[in-house]
């Protein structure tokens, strides 16, 4: 299992650690208005999924603004920026942010996508942040788990490898 701190501290990572060259798991989020999205949602896209403690901080709203500004550059492929906040509050942030290229989704009803990809943080109850890029074919051709939660991922691997997919 990948090895991650939060704000110098170890975290348990539970769920089931995802590699390169793994089938992408299906998961069930909401989106912001309470529908359901899951990775076959996006069937037949790239997909590169940013994963966030919540959005309400700092690196987490750098990171979202980012994949926006990197999406909207990029055809076929859907960004889905994934955290345990609640669809409302994605929704009020995205609309302050201008942001509309990515979709945040929420997985706060049961962790289906923490759970899926290895990521849910024990003792906070959120997402570790990390990167994944899905291939169309629904393999998983990049994974980023970040060793530090309060640290930036590596964008320009990211989308590196979502060109590369593409």
């Amino acid at each position: 299992m990948a090895s991650v701190t939060f704000k110098g501290n170890p975290v348990t990572l539970l769920g089931q650690e995802v590699k390169v060259g793994d089938s992408a798991p299906n998961f069930t989020v909401l989106a912001n208005d309470m529908s359901e999205v899951s990775l076959s949602s996006s069937k037949g896209k790239v997909r590169l999924i940013s994963v966030i403690p919540s959005i309400d901080t700092g690196v987490c709203d750098a990171q979202t603004r980012k994949f926006n500004e990197e999406a909207a550059k990029l055809d076929n492929v859907e960004v889905l920026t994934v955290s345990v906040d609640l669809p409302f509050a994605q929704k009020r942030w995205c609309a302050a942010a201008g942001i509309e290229n990515v979709q945040t989704v929420s997985d706060h009803r049961d962790l289906s996508f923490g759970e899926a990809y290895g990521v849910i943080m024990q003792e906070l109850r959120l997402l570790a942040r990390s990167v994944f890029v899905v291939d169309s074919n629904d393999k998983v051709t990049y994974v980023e788990y970040v060793s530090e939660g309060t640290d930036h991922p590596n964008y320009e691997a990211a989308i590196a490898a979502v060109k590369a997919a593409n």
